[in-house]
């Protein structure tokens, strides 16, 4: 039987943790777990062997850090290899009657990628698919993508998965405490991403114990039309005698995925700490119980890196200031590759708020392309809004597709039979909302009968690619009433039936319909407010004019979408007449931000934020504007990425502008021979055995931008090489990171050296798998939950000195 006619009817069964067990084996602090596939294979069939006796279905392999970073081609090939032949001996020695089937792990690859690290995202996707490629060479039945708590490196993994296989692909995000991904990805935002790319299951691994992770869960199960899969740690690790165990014991962990798979889980095991027994208890827990069917949830939406925006409720707006069309200025910075204006028209909009953003950056005297891919990019790394990929150019579209973070809007495919067939493809590859305008070979109809006939006959070409109606939303075209009185009626009659007889949802560009005329808010405004009674799920519209913000904002209090009027007691309260906006405006931003230069650093702008710098120090002493303008501008985006109000990516962007600015500072300095005011040295390293560096990168790039003087020794040291930079610099403080459990025996023989050779030296320790208990008890003078805490401490102890 296939694993996918199996996961039909049944609940899957995983296997457990393994790190732990192979520490229990002799698996030494620092070394790989990969390479016992081969060294000591009898040890990997007897686990897993165990873990089929236990009840599992499903074996992943021992391969979750198998990949070229961390092995050469031939010895990764030799894992893999060893790693699936252990899994199907265990399977064939087991006792077990249950289906068994046999997966390829793919874990985090380590690195951060860019624009927020230094890895870029086709590396990743190369670097994934090769060891699918050996995956499905070596027989395996699926692939099973784990522990990713970056949504854009979940997609690198997942394309790879898809590009080089045409097995299952399982895919499980790592959730921290705030139930948000490392780089700020909402539940709802990987669900959209996820079953968009055409992923067989989803779900949460890792991080906490199943009660804990269960309103992750929900979110899911309420949300997904894929199978839900979960895989919790057995709670948090604790010390009890010296050991380390973690505080949820079978019994509890078992009736807590229990109650999970009767309201609809379909997929469980166990992460770290759990064990045979684990799944023992979860399988006699389950077996009773009947699969809740997975049901198709039939929504609508878009997503960034951090959330989705879903069709279907308030009105959804599209800002359409990011477009050449009739906008000389804009052009001009096209043309010149003025990103900096182009992303300040992004910041406009989403200040207006709008949520989501059309990019079309069309014009003939440039490569659209690399324009619209470069530009999207550099929107997502300082925006989280989703944006609408607007291009008549196929290739523009894929190249912005392929690398976008998140499910795209795509604007647009039409009726015309050549333009279905290059469009849909791409949709079905990368996901998308797919804007479809009702247009064909004949051109636009004037009647609203023939839209919608076009309408449905998108519709039936779409679902011969697998893409849904959810999928695709219509755009009846506002033509121009100046040259046809009915065009309104056209344009809204046709709206209306495609929204309420095909239930599909509906956009449209609203100012088309005032081209020619003066004055053309009047008639916009009326004109929304038309569409919008008449079934208009969202508009591409100019969020600075104010009759349509009005309409927006009235619409929104008078059908129920805004609880207690409040939004528009807000919006009405600050409105300021047309006449007196360019005084206002000023007034506002200088509010908000002490300069130009402190906005620029707090959006992550890097070349406006070098260029105000090298202006201000036309007139300021180079050490007034650190303390005065740029320390101040990173407590702002500290304090908001503390109380949780920014997320990883837009911290690690303002820190990149910062970096920017600091890099003028240095110059001035060495002209004037200025001294500089540095704080102490801050040794950083991630411990002996862990490839994973992106903590520690971020502790890196903060630090240094707040004046400390950081040796960074990379990955994978050993504790005497770090005790030896810390005895050369004297430093008094030494910051380690781990993500594994199997290299946190490395992070404490580190801190005992350091404690017994350099006593003067504090060491802060951090990574997924510690605890302020766990941390305490391998001697840490210092946990700190996030990067920001360890800045906060260094600062401290700088204090001190």
């Amino acid at each position: 039987m296939k694993l996918l006619e199996y996961m039909k009817e049944n609940i899957l069964y995983l296997d457990g943790g393994m790190g732990t067990l192979l520490q229990a084996e002799g698996l030494q602090p620092g070394e790989h777990p990969e390479r016992w596939n081969y060294e000591h294979p009898e040890v990997i069939v007897k686990l897993q062997r165990m873990y089929f006796d236990a009840g599992t279905n499903l074996i992943i392999s021992n391969t979750f850090g198998a990949n070229t970073l961390k092995f050469d081609p031939e010895e990764l090939e030799r894992i893999v290899k060893s790693a699936l032949e252990n899994a199907r001996k265990a399977a064939a020695e087991s006792t077990g009657k249950q289906e068994k089937f046999v997966a390829l792990d793919i874990g985090p690859s380590g690195r951060l990628l860019k624009p927020y690290g230094d890895f870029d995202f086709e590396d990743a996707v190369t670097l994934f698919a090769e060891t699918v490629k050996l995956g499905v060479k070596y027989g395996a039945d699926a692939i099973f993508i784990e522990t990713m708590n970056d949504s854009y490196e979940t997609k690198a993994a997942l394309l790879a998965a898809k590009e080089h296989s045409d097995l299952p692909v399982l895919v499980s995000n790592a959730y921290s405490e705030d139930g948000k991904l490392m780089t700020g990805a909402s539940p709802e935002a990987m669900i959209a991403l996820l079953e968009g790319m055409g992923a067989d299951a989803i779900g949460v691994n890792c991080s906490l114990g199943p009660k804990a992770l269960a309103p992750i869960v929900e979110k899911y199960l309420e949300k997904a039309s894929l199978p839900v899969l979960l895989k919790p740690n057995a709670g948090l690790p604790r010390d009890v005698d010296g050991k380390t165990v973690f505080d949820v014991l079978p019994e509890e962990f078992s009736e807590d995925v229990a109650a999970l798979v009767e309201k609809g889980v379909r997929i469980v095991g166990g992460c770290c700490g759990t064990t045979p027994d684990y799944i023992r208890a979860t399988v006699e827990k389950t077996k009773a119980l009947q699969p809740v069917p997975v049901t198709e949830k039939n929504i609508t939406w878009v997503s960034s890196y951090t959330h989705a925006v879903e069709f279907g409720g308030s009105p959804v707006l599209i800002g359409e200031r990011i477009n050449p069309t009739g906008k000389k200025r804009f052009k001009q910075a096209l043309v010149e590759k003025d990103l900096d204006y182009i992303l300040n028209e992004g910041i406009a909009q989403q200040e207006k708020g709008v949520h989501i953003l059309d990019v079309n950056v069309g014009l003939p005297e440039i490569d659209e392309a690399e324009m619209l891919k470069n530009v999207s990019f550099e929107l997502q790394a300082i925006l989280d809004l989703p944006l609408q990929i607007d291009t008549t150019d196929i290739a523009a579209m894929e190249q912005a597709l392929r690398r976008y973070n998140g499910k795209a809007m795509i604007n647009s495919v039409n009726g015309k039979e050549e333009n279905m067939r290059a469009i849909f493809p791409l949709v079905k590859k990368y996901g998308g909302l797919l804007v479809a305008l009702t247009l064909d070979e004949d051109g636009i109809p004037e009647t609203a009968e023939k839209r919608v006939e076009i309408a449905e006959k998108i519709l039936k070409t779409a679902a011969e690619y697998g893409i849904a109606k959810k999928d695709i939303i219509f755009d009846t075209l506002a033509m121009t009433i100046s040259a046809d009185p009915k065009a309104a009626f056209a344009t809204v009659d046709s709206l209306r039936e495609i929204r309420h007889r095909l239930g599909c949802h509906t956009s449209l560009g609203v100012s088309n319909i005032s081209f020619g005329l003066p004055n053309r808010d009047f008639i916009n405004s009326t004109f929304f407010a038309m569409a919008l009674e008449n079934g208009l799920s969202a508009a591409i519209m100019n969020p600075h004019s104010a009759d349509m913000m009005k309409t927006y904002y009235a619409y929104r209090a008078l059908h129920g979408y805004d609880e207690n009027c409040g939004d528009y007691i807000r919006f009405a309260s600050a409105f300021v007449p047309a006449a007196a906006v360019s005084a206002a405006q000023p007034a506002a931003e200088e509010k908000e931000f002490r300069s130009a230069l402190q906005k620029a650093i707090v959006k992550g702008l890097k070349e406006q934020a070098g260029d105000l710098t090298a202006k201000l120090l036309e007139t300021e002493k180079p050490l007034e504007i650190v303390q005065k303008e740029i320390i101040p501008a990173l407590d702002i985006v500290g304090q908001g990425f503390e109380a949780k109000t920014v997320y990883l990516p837009q911290l690690l962007m303002a820190a990149e502008a910062a970096k920017s600015a600091f890099e003028k500072i240095k110059a001035a300095m060495s002209l004037e021979k200025e001294p500089a005011a540095a704080k102490c040295s801050f040794v950083l390293a991630t411990v002996k055995g862990d490839i994973h560096d992106i903590g520690k990168n971020i502790v890196k790039l903060l630090l240094e931008n707040y004046g400390f003087a950081v040796s960074d020794l990379g990955r994978d040291i050993a504790p005497q090489e770090i005790l030896e930079e810390v005895q050369r610099l004297h430093a008094p403080m030494c910051g380690l990171s781990a993500l594994m459990t199997t290299t946190v025996p490395a992070m404490e023989e580190t801190i005992q050296l350091i404690h017994t050779e350099a006593p003067w030296c504090k060491v802060v320790v951090g990574g997924a798998v510690l605890t302020q208990e766990y941390a305490d008890r391998i001697g840490a003078d210092k946990y700190a939950k996030d990067a920001m805490e360890a800045v906060r401490y260094a600062d401290e102890i700088n204090g001190s000195l």
